[in-house]
């Protein structure tokens, strides 16, 4: 049975009113607007125009592709990295060939293969990446020298870490720790007298001493900027010691622990950067001596202490790798010890500035005389590190038994995950990459401090007890009985 014609030219009409792939416009409309022109122009050779006309119909609807007039899609953010990182891969071209050979940066390709022997890296991608963000630093400030320190990771975020010497660092104090200072107005108010007394505020290492010695920098990604961290104060390395506290990844972020750090991450973090550094930055035996100054050397005596730098020593003569990885003894420190009180150079915190006697001020008590520390010495073996909980501090390696010949010597840290070391021959070198959060199984959280004694009680501050309904009427009839004695005696003295 045929379909009806009404039905056939209903499905035509739909098909004709379909829009175009290319353009909102359908067939049907077109040809309806074609027509209506042709009727009002009426031209003479209608069939020889019917073609131009649809053309100029078509460009005077302003159809643009339907893509151009959708939102432009957001940026993701691996684009928006690409786009920032585009900068490590571009140099000048006029630069000298001399320029490139002095550099304070070290061959991080080679070193990355050595720790690729030990089975410890980040991948040669990030770190041709990191290498090109280490020369962007040493390019933007005046270094003498530069290395990756290692990677933190964080929650949100990771921090790629940049040891750098300055050549020329700033002098004074590397910090105001807290407590120092003090706000005028506060110390005008009129306050209670108080029996606390505050504990002696640990003076900062100067900068290029001590845990200042050397600069920090940070960011999150190669090609993003580099951010100095601050310099580190004795209050914050004890402050860390107390916590365990993962990273997020945003220097601003606070620190929400018990008991409270003084700071915000940027401080935490180089805390812990001076703790891992001081603990876990070992070279082979001998690398190294000590420059002594003799101008001060009298004076350093006396002071307990020994002033100098380390210097990388001409006449060292390396063992062989096997000899290495058997034995912890052939492994040193090289950075000083941190002391209990957060600095490396132990300082008397009760001691008090010379100043001028003051005649109306009546002499104090002088408080016993602090004992003095007194860390490791530099370059104490590996050997003579304390184990913590049975947990041997080090673990020494070969990173082929197959082929002795041609491996490297490692060690890793087990008190600090994620530190460690390698050395064959002359070539050394330390990274870190880890959560930044020592090993320690016996850590508690410390407890509150014990609650203050009450206010000692007197007849000052004693309440009386009410009386009872006895005693008033008691008390009541008595002073009835006096009135009525002194008024009769008023009355007999009238009398006469």
């Amino acid at each position: 049975m045929s379909e009806p014609r009404e039905q056939r030219a209903a499905r035509f009409k739909a098909a004709l009113m379909k829009s175009g792939a290319r353009s909102d416009t359908s067939l049907y409309e077109h040809l309806v607007r074609l027509l209506s022109r042709v009727r009002e122009e009426q031209p003479q050779d209608p069939v020889d125009v019917l073609e131009e006309m649809s053309r100029e119909l078509k460009r005077g609807a302003l159809q643009q592709d339907r893509g151009a007039l959708r939102d432009v899609p957001a940026t993701t953010p691996g684009q928006w990295l690409a786009e920032q990182q585009r900068a490590l891969f571009s140099h000048a071209r006029d630069e000298d060939e001399d320029d490139l050979v002095e550099t304070p940066l070290p061959n991080l390709a080679e070193v990355a293969f050595f720790f690729q022997q030990a089975g410890v890296g980040l991948g040669g991608e990030e770190m041709q990446k990191v290498s090109l963000a280490l020369r962007q630093l040493s390019d933007a400030r005046p270094l003498r020298s530069c290395r990756f320190w290692g990677k933190v990771l964080g929650t949100e975020a990771n921090y790629l870490v940049a040891e750098c010497r300055e050549a020329e660092p700033p002098g004074g104090a590397g910090g105001e720790g807290p407590g120092e200072g003090g706000d005028e107005d506060a110390a005008k108010m009129i306050v209670p007298p108080s029996t606390y007394k505050a504990p002696p505020v640990v003076p900062a290492e100067e900068r290029g001493t001590g845990t200042n010695s050397s600069a920090y920098f940070v960011c999150r990604e190669p090609g993003l900027p580099w951010t100095r961290l601050p310099d580190v104060v004795p209050a914050h390395i004890t402050a860390a010691r107390r916590i365990r506290k993962l990273f997020t990844g945003r220097l601003d972020a606070p620190v929400t622990s018990y008991p409270p750090f003084p700071g915000a991450e940027a401080e935490y973090l180089r805390a812990q950067i001076a703790r891992i550094s001081s603990g876990t930055q070992v070279s082979p035996l001998g690398f190294y001596h000590l420059q002594e100054e003799d101008e001060e050397e009298d004076e350093d005596e006396e002071q307990g202490t020994t002033r100098g730098r380390v210097e990388e020593n001409p006449d060292f003569e390396p063992l062989p790798v096997t000899a290495m990885s058997k034995s912890l003894s052939a492994w040193v420190h090289h950075v000083p010890h941190i002391l209990t009180q957060g600095r490396c150079v132990w300082v008397n915190p009760a001691e008090k500035p010379a100043a001028e006697p003051d005649e109306d001020e009546e002499e104090e008590e002088e408080p016993d005389e602090p004992e003095r520390e007194e860390g490791p010495a530099l370059f104490t073996p590996l050997s003579e590190d304390a184990e913590m909980d049975r947990l041997p501090p080090w673990s020494s390696r070969l990173s082929s038994a197959l082929v002795p010949r041609f491996a490297v010597a490692y060690v890793r840290s087990n008190l600090w995950p994620g530190a460690h070391a390698y050395a064959r021959g002359r070539k050394f070198q330390n990274v870190y990459i880890g959560w930044g959060v020592k090993s320690d199984a016996a850590f508690s959280p410390a407890l509150p401090p014990d609650p203050q004694r009450e206010f000692p009680g007197g007849p000052e501050v004693t309440e009386e007890a009410d009386p009872t309904p006895q005693e008033e009427r008691a008390l009541r009839a008595a002073a009835e009985d006096k009135d009525e004695t002194e008024d009769e005696t008023e009355e007999d003295e009238d009398t006469e």
